[in-house]
């Protein structure tokens, strides 16, 4: 189903809802177009004109602050008008439905969407409900999906390491609840990593997740041997009900990165987290701000990814590089 609500009967991207559906190349599209927006983030006047006169609407239906304001960030980039819309002062608030309060932003010439929201599919349900050539693009969903932080992890790992071939991944911790997890693995597979190993206790293990693509370690000490790549989860509390973890101090004991796990995998293998961190729960200070982490770098990405999807998503693939040029001229 995805593949037809995401592109357009010529194989381009129209929404960008999952990363599963997606081939390689498209992918690889994606992570070339960012690659294109990194310059324009190191420019005295950041903007290009590629998305001038278009709206951008940014539907946050639950609290966040990195995504949002990347987001943001993007659009303005790419020289869009951008309404933040306050879901919780919102008509939908006062029992509007989700339909009327869609429609009512179509009729103000929106032009993208931006969805996040606590609903898996919610993305999805918005992309089959708008107007045709209102682009839709899903920022998490539910514990379905977070296609663009899996995108900037992607373009993290080959701007560090230059390649996917041959790469051993681990991702640590709250697999269970996490969206961003799942649209790791089908990314990291899609673009063709030797293996992708998780690692968690069961209690933060999706059943058969095996199925998805992925080697399963119970054990730092084996999960982490002689990998390229660690992705260390946040604990997804508000998530959780009672009882999936003894304590906090514990599960760091065992599932935390410090200096000595660090040891245990590649020299040189890179750190990474999709934010927010908590510290000496799923990290430590000093590996998080250590030569290895590359954290910052994710979010320094997350900007040029989202100008990268959102300008694809509007039909600018061929724009992109022209626009850059004209706007250094």
């Amino acid at each position: 189903m995805e593949p037809s609500i995401q592109l357009t009967s010529s194989g381009r991207l129209k929404h960008f809802l999952s990363v599963y559906g997606l081939d390689n190349a498209l992918l690889t599209e994606i992570l070339d177009t960012a690659d294109s927006f990194i310059e324009v983030g190191e420019r005295n006047i950041r903007k290009v004109p590629l998305l001038r006169g278009k709206t951008v609407v940014n539907l946050f239906f639950e609290h966040s602050t990195r995504t949002r304001s990347t987001f943001e960030l993007a659009a303005k980039r790419l020289s869009a008008d951008v309404l933040n819309l306050d879901i919780s002062t919102s008509a939908t608030s006062k029992g509007e439905s989700l339909s009327d309060m869609l429609k009512n932003l179509e009729a103000m010439a929106s032009d993208m969407f931006v969805v996040r929201h606590s609903q898996s599919g919610a993305a999805h349900f918005i992309a089959n409900s708008v107007t045709p050539g209102v682009a839709i693009i899903n920022a998490g969903d539910g514990w379905h999906a977070h296609p663009t932080q899996a995108m900037l992890d992607m373009l993290t790992i080959r701007q560090k390491l230059g390649r996917f071939e041959g790469l051993k991944v681990a991702i640590v911790g709250d697999i269970l609840h996490s969206r961003v997890a799942r649209s790791q693995i089908r990314a990291l597979n899609t673009l063709g990593v030797e293996e992708v190993r998780v690692i968690a206790p069961d209690t933060l293990l999706p059943q058969h997740v095996e199925c998805l693509g992925v080697k399963v370690f119970r054990q730092m000490a084996k999960g982490l041997k002689d990998v390229d790549v660690i992705i260390m989860l946040r604990l997804q509390k508000e998530r959780m009900e009672g009882g999936l973890l003894p304590s906090e101090q514990e599960y760091f004991r065992l599932y935390g990165l410090d200096r000595d796990k660090l040891a245990l995998a590649k020299p040189g293998a890179i750190v990474m987290h999709p934010g927010p961190i908590n510290r000496g729960v799923e990290i430590s200070s000093d590996v998080a701000d250590g030569s290895q982490s590359v954290i910052l770098n994710q979010v320094t990405n997350g900007i040029a990814i989202r100008m990268a999807v959102m300008s694809m998503a509007m039909g600018g693939q061929n724009e992109c590089k022209s626009a850059i040029r004209e706007a250094a001229e």
